[in-house]
């Protein structure tokens, strides 16, 4: 048996309320019981009380199937108010708001209203007739009719809100989900896109070593296979496990790229004591400008600087203006790192250098 949902608690709250209420309808058994030691015979007054059960169950049944969002059960709804009219013949003024409750689902308000002032002058005039006016039953079924069809409207309010609020959750569940499988095809375009754009370097560098040194080709050789077989189990593990990201490895990883693409470094971290969160996003950050370096530069030389969760890295091979974040680079990058709190900007600098700076809370 599964375990019941908040929505599941939350609709057997809304329903067995509306059955207190509709419970109030047994003062017509109580009723009956006296008109019966007024003189009114046993047998009618069973078969009576019968019938209010009867309507009971019914519009008991009838906001159920409301609740679930059924189709109107007409055949229910006609049968309770066909007891209702025969027990009219007393008449017992419990039993017509419970009926009214069961209708107020399936109804236009304007209905309930009239149905509602119709059985109120139903019941008070037959009463006038036979007895006189009396005050206090005008009171007791308009406080009861407003009671039993309110009382339902309320029910039917509190229900539709808690649906919306339930399938709100899941649809923010949903984005969330989604929002992670976006950040894991960033983080992976970021590995491949960073190892791949290293391979490349490495093997034109191979390439033109090759005629003069073909030893010191092979040996660049021998590293891109590592490298190749490096970045595959990255990517295994991070499919498998979404690890976090050691930042003194991509840092060292980075530097020895750069520099064997003849891109000089300048490194000062000082990371001090981050949190692994953090400590993630500054190496995917770092590793996204290493990558930009290589890709969209003709840098000679970059200065990389990282102190208590900020990241600096600049570099002097980007002529003119600078174009739009790429949604799955920077831009991927940004989001991140808003999302996590902190703020990121990349654009030129006076002194003619392009900085890349993340910060990100400590």
């Amino acid at each position: 048996m599964r375990k019941a949902s908040n929505l599941d608690k939350i609709r057997w709250l809304i329903v067995y309320s509306g059955d207190l209420v509709l419970l109030m309808g047994l003062f017509g058994v109580f009723d009956l019981h006296l008109r019966w030691q007024m003189g009114v015979p046993m047998p009618v007054a069973v078969i009576a009380a019968t019938l209010v059960l009867i309507v009971i169950v019914l519009a008991s049944r009838t906001i159920r199937v409301a609740i679930r969002g059924g189709p109107r059960p007409t055949a229910m709804l006609a049968v309770s108010g066909a007891v209702v009219l025969l027990l009219a013949v007393f008449p017992i003024m419990w039993v017509m708001p419970v009926w009214l409750a069961a209708v107020t689902p399936f109804v236009r308000r304007r209905t309930l209203l009239l149905l509602s002032f119709a059985s109120i002058v139903l019941v008070n005039g037959y009463e006038m007739v036979v007895n006189g006016f009396n005050p206090l039953l005008l009171l007791v079924q308009t406080l009861f009719t407003a009671l039993c069809a309110g009382g339902v409207l309320a029910n039917l309010w509190l229900w539709r809100i808690a649906k919306e609020a339930h399938e709100g959750q899941e649809a923010k569940a949903r984005l969330a989900v989604s929002e992670e499988r976006l950040r894991f095809a960033r983080d992976l375009n970021d590995l491949l896109g960073q190892s791949l754009t290293d391979i490349a370097a490495r093997t034109a560098g191979a390439e033109q070593a090759l005629p003069a040194a073909p030893e010191s080709a092979a040996r660049e050789m021998f590293e891109v296979r590592d490298l190749a077989r490096q970045t595959l189990r990255e990517v295994r593990l991070t499919v498998q496990s979404y690890r976090a990201l050691d930042l003194g490895e991509v840092l060292a990883g980075v530097r020895a790229v750069l520099e064997a693409a003849d891109v000089r470094c300048t490194v000062t971290a000082e990371p001090g004591e981050l949190a692994a969160e953090t400590r993630t996003l500054l190496a995917t950050a770092l590793r996204e400008g290493a990558t930009n370096v290589l890709k969209h530069s003709k840098a000679e030389h970059c200065t990389i600087t990282i102190k208590e969760g900020i990241l600096e890295m600049s570099n002097d091979g980007v002529t003119g203006p600078a174009g739009e974040h790429a949604p799955n680079g920077l831009g991927g990058l940004a989001q991140r790192v808003s999302t996590a709190g902190g703020a990121l900007s990349a654009a030129p600098t006076p002194e003619g250098a392009y900085m890349l700076r993340v910060v990100v809370p400590t």
